[in-house]
């Protein structure tokens, strides 16, 4: 699990956080729709923004956790150096990532989280992320498990 590498140095509150956006990167490689719809917003939105300028794709929080379990292979996210702000109920991560489609990066970027806290813990509200495909830095988190 990634997720011990990201935490030294964030607050408990702000692993809550870090945590939370873990919990959708593991409900993605399980295919696990049910899992990414109960940490998430439906009515939240996820915009992908493409490095090429290319038109970028938006869909519902709701839409997304629905496509998981028609992925087809094994997906990977990873995030690293999060940084996380807290005012009150309200959160946003931010943070480098790499996505790997069956053992192979497809691509890279930033992932800016938008999160509420409600009675059952945070959920995701919102999710925008850049998609860079060509010259992707290397990951400090080394290369992804066989």
């Amino acid at each position: 699990m990634w997720l011990l590498y990201l935490l030294f140095a964030l607050t408990p509150q702000e692993q809550e956080v870090a945590a939370t956006v873990q919990k959708l990167f593991d409900a993605m490689a399980a295919h696990d729709a049910a899992a990414a719809a109960a940490i998430t917003i439906p009515e939240g939105r996820v915009f992908a923004i493409r490095a090429t300028g290319e038109p970028g794709t938006s869909t519902t929080l709701e839409q997304f956790a629905a496509r998981l379990p028609a992925i087809k292979g094994r997906i990977l996210e990873r995030m690293w150096n999060p940084e996380v702000r807290i005012d009150g109920r309200m959160a946003t991560l931010w943070a480098p990532y790499d996505f790997y489609r069956d053992g192979q990066r497809s691509h890279c970027g930033i992932d800016a989280v938008d999160l509420v806290k409600t009675s059952s813990g945070w959920k995701i509200s919102g999710i925008s992320f850049t998609m860079v495909t060509e010259g992707c830095p290397a990951s400090p988190l080394g290369p992804p498990p066989a």
